[in-house]
């Protein structure tokens, strides 16, 4: 029988797990065996761009999905059957060299990944909110930067085997495995009640559309575009700067190793200026990283970039999302999964523009330049709000 006041840090490593599995590895492992398709198969970086486009629309398409009523009830049900199919998804991944299996692959991984985070999310800020320990309602965001911390190691040991990219989806399929284990154990409940809800039985009203909740959501797309260029081919910039395997799975480690305290950073920042002034703060940081990456010479504007986005980008995933829970307390869950809409928007048309421009122009500069400025103008846009509210 189930305790009538669950552990909070229960929740919170379950959670780090479940967003390790799902998005550190789910997602994210696609930029460190990116360049090794690259090499193997002739992929081009506009196909490249197509593969991770597919995977952002289905994501897109999960987080429209779970905005509907339907899984109330069934949070922690269809949080866990996704979270499997991400484990099976990636070694499909593996199993074939066909471009339309990569695109329909990695869109189905793309769904998964969503309904992971929106129903993993709204169970576990809620049980948060629920036993009064907010400042661990985000800590879940954290798992991401531990996958990539896992990835990078995982890289590291495949490439002294001098194994190829198949080996490298296999092997993250096997880890999500393992990891499935402990997050049923752990998340063993759905959502708390919400106070706008009541109960745990009611349905959340629809949204209350105003101006700061629109500019949240807008700046929140630009984001989606801003970061994803670096986050999808930071380690194909890597190779085409020369750099060697060894250090490409340097660059991903710094990118995971830097996620792990960016949570802690920003939120302490978020308390003294607020929640979009720490927004903006961070979205200046990041894009001087997305910057750095191609435009400082040797290992140094490799290494700045991995780090300064691996220190900024779950942070400000997290702040945003918290800005919009702040606008519609009473609908978490429709906010979280809207919010995500947007974000999804802009990770799709991020990968593709991207792998046009670096076409194009020969290099990623071009694009990598496009995505700072989008990355000002979505802090830019996220505090302006705070104006109109």
């Amino acid at each position: 029988m189930k305790s009538a006041s669950p552990s909070p840090f229960r929740f919170a490593v379950g959670g780090i797990v479940a967003m390790a599995v799902a998005m550190g590895i789910g997602r994210f492992v696609y930029t460190p065996i990116l360049p090794g398709m690259m090499d193997e198969l002739g992929l081009t970086a506009a196909g490249a761009g197509w593969i991770a486009s597919a995977n952002y629309l289905g994501y897109l398409a999960g987080a429209l999905a779970a905005s509907g009523g339907w899984a109330h009830g069934h949070e922690r049900m269809v949080m866990l059957a996704s979270l499997g199919a991400s484990a099976v998804l990636a070694g499909l991944m593996g199993a074939t060299d066909w471009m339309p299996a990569f695109l329909v692959i990695r869109f189905l991984a793309g769904v998964a990944s969503a309904f992971v985070m929106i129903f993993l999310s709204s169970i576990v800020m809620g049980h948060m909110a629920a036993v009064g320990r907010p400042g661990l309602q985000t800590v879940h965001f954290t798992g991401v930067g531990l996958g990539i911390a896992a990835s990078s190691a995982l890289m590291a040991a495949l490439v002294t085997y001098h194994s190829d990219w198949r080996a490298g989806w296999f092997a993250s399929a096997a880890i999500s495995a393992l990891g499935f284990v402990p997050v049923a154990m752990l998340i063993d409940r759905g959502p708390a009640a919400s106070a706008g809800q009541g109960s745990g039985t009611g349905r959340e009203p629809a949204l209350a559309w105003g101006a700061p909740l629109v500019k949240v959501t807008v700046g929140y797309g630009l984001f989606g575009i801003g970061y994803v260029v670096t986050a999808t081919f930071l380690i194909a910039i890597v190779r085409q700067g020369g750099g060697g395997r060894v250090f490409e799975a340097m660059v991903w480690l710094a990118t995971g190793i830097a996620v792990l305290p960016s949570l802690w950073l920003w939120q302490g920042f978020a308390r003294r200026a607020g929640l979009a002034g720490a927004y903006l703060a961070a979205c200046v940081a990041e894009a001087a990283g997305v910057a750095a990456s191609v435009s400082v010479g040797g290992a140094i504007g490799p290494l700045l970039g991995g780090a300064l986005l691996g220190l900024t980008f779950v942070a400000i995933t997290a702040l945003g999302l918290q800005a919009g829970c702040q606008l519609a307390p009473r609908s978490p869950r429709r906010v979280l999964a809207l919010m995500t809409a947007s974000f999804g928007v802009g990770q799709i048309l991020g990968p593709i523009a991207a792998g046009m421009l670096a076409e194009y122009s020969g290099s990623f500069v071009l694009p990598s330049l496009a995505a700072a400025i989008v990355l000002l103008a979505s802090g830019l846009i996220v505090w302006s709000a705070k104006r109109s509210a």
